[in-house]
């Protein structure tokens, strides 16, 4: 099986943060500290599907590799979907991973991770959770859940569902998805091709598209939240545990 192909979207439209892709973290943009902690994954080719030329000569000037994307693609999804078709138009990956270019602070063992999922479970795509212990996380629907069928004493599964209410009900763990995604390639084509699902248009939650078309989602548990910046109070907060870091 060829490597993995690593593609991380990004977009200068945020209107909590503008411009995020390139917000300075440590004399380095955002998206190159996204895309040099893929790199440090060592799991496969590491590309930005960028929607702003600024976005791919960010990257290209740090020594990334970067494609330029349709600014109009409603999804991540399609983003990079888009930049495979350019990079890997005779099918030589056929593994895709969607690393969201927000994560500057992202553990590269999660990408290794997501990976691995897919390729033990046999399912169409496979995302990452983790366990929920702050109690108001509960309550919180910006904190999507992940119902998983877990067996137990594992902590790979399968997606039965994603929520942003509380969910399920009654003793045991609740977890918080985290939005990185590994897809086969036929499961990529065909999700991009589908129109979005009532669910996904209800909770908001473009995954649920996969589940309703009977796709079927690999679930690994780990220990690590990645930070997404949405906010300038975000954005600090990364600077402080690159800063840590670096230490």
């Amino acid at each position: 099986m060829s490597e993995p192909l690593i593609l991380i979207p990004a977009r200068m439209a945020s209107t909590r943060l503008p411009g995020k892709p390139l917000a300075d973290i440590h004399g380095a943009p955002m998206i190159v500290q996204v895309w040099r902690r893929a790199m440090e994954a060592k799991a496969g080719r590491v590309a930005v599907a960028a929607a702003e030329r600024e976005i791919v000569d960010a990257v290209v000037k740090a020594g990334g590799e970067a494609v330029l994307t349709d600014p109009n693609h409603p999804s991540g999804s399609d983003r990079i979907y888009e930049a495979l078709t350019e990079l890997d138009a005779k099918g030589a990956h056929e593994i895709i991973v969607n690393v969201q270019g927000d994560l500057p602070t992202l553990d590269p063992a999660l990408v290794r991770a997501v990976v691995a999922v897919l390729k033990s479970s046999g399912a169409d795509m496979s995302t990452l959770a983790t366990e929920i212990r702050e109690a108001p996380e509960w309550t919180n629907p910006n904190v999507v859940k992940a119902v998983v069928a877990l067996p137990e004493g594992k902590r790979d599964g399968r997606a039965l569902y994603f929520t942003r209410a509380t969910a399920p009900s009654g003793d045991g763990p609740l977890y918080h998805h985290i939005g990185i995604y590994a897809y086969r390639r036929q499961a990529l084509d065909r999700f991009v091709k589908m129109a979005p699902s009532p669910l996904e248009k209800r909770e908001k939650l473009e995954q649920l598209r996969a589940l309703e078309a009977g796709m079927s989602i690999a679930v690994r548990i780990v220990d690590t939240m990645p930070l997404g910046v949405d906010t300038p109070e975000d954005l600090e907060r990364a600077r402080q545990m690159l800063a840590k870091d670096k230490k």
